[in-house]
């Protein structure tokens, strides 16, 4: 097996925190590849479930995820900034979607997601699709 660097999006976290079909796929990478997270996702996962769960969960999770075995990107330099730019102005993707894609492009690393929208990335970056939720 070759070693890859993954990126985890949010949807991918969300997936390994709510024990969602797909886990079991995070969990493998976090066991057997480089893997970074982005401060955008911490953001993301700590404003979500602070809405949904109150804020002591999400301070809750917030520790957790700082405890696995990632690489913490913090730093948003100008390459990835410019990157994701380029990215906002000619997909339709949520901002945080495209810091997230700037990251991966920049770090050449995989996007391990359960986000749909990732899909218009096709070619520009590594993907690898979870279970998408049905609705």
């Amino acid at each position: 097996m070759t070693a890859e660097t993954y990126l985890l999006d949010t949807s991918a976290i969300m997936t390994l925190i709510e024990d969602e079909m797909g886990a079991e796929r995070v969990e493998q990478i976090l066991r057997e590849q480089s893997v970074i997270m982005t401060w955008m996702s911490l953001l993301e996962v700590a404003y979500i479930t602070q809405q949904e769960r109150g804020a002591a969960e999400a301070e809750r999770r917030y520790a957790l995820l700082k405890v696995l075995p990632v690489n913490l990107l913090w730093q948003l330099d100008e390459p990835t900034l410019l990157t994701a730019a380029r990215l906002k102005a000619n997909y339709h993707l949520s901002l945080a979607d495209t810091i997230i894609a700037a990251y991966a492009i920049q770090q050449k690393a995989v996007i391990l997601h359960k986000d749909p929208q990732f899909e218009a990335l096709t070619g520009q970056v590594g993907l690898e699709a979870l279970p998408y939720k049905t609705v």
